[in-house]
């Protein structure tokens, strides 16, 4: 041996292995956060269903 570890690849995937690891949590914690953060605004639909143009909204919340 000389003087370091006896594992094949040396250092570097010990530091690339976590720093994907972190990049991909973090990635998926900012997807989450964007998720509940955002709230789309209402889009024009028709509320009663005797027209049969466009489209209805199952349930509106605007």
């Amino acid at each position: 041996m000389r003087g370091r570890a006896c594992l094949p690849g040396g250092w570097l995937p010990w530091v690339l292995v976590p720093a994907g690891l972190l990049l991909f949590a973090g990635a998926n914690a900012h997807l989450l956060y964007v998720a509940f953060q955002s709230q789309p605004d209402c889009v024009e639909h028709l509320k009663s269903a005797d027209d049969n143009r466009g489209y209805r909204a199952a349930k509106s919340a605007c």
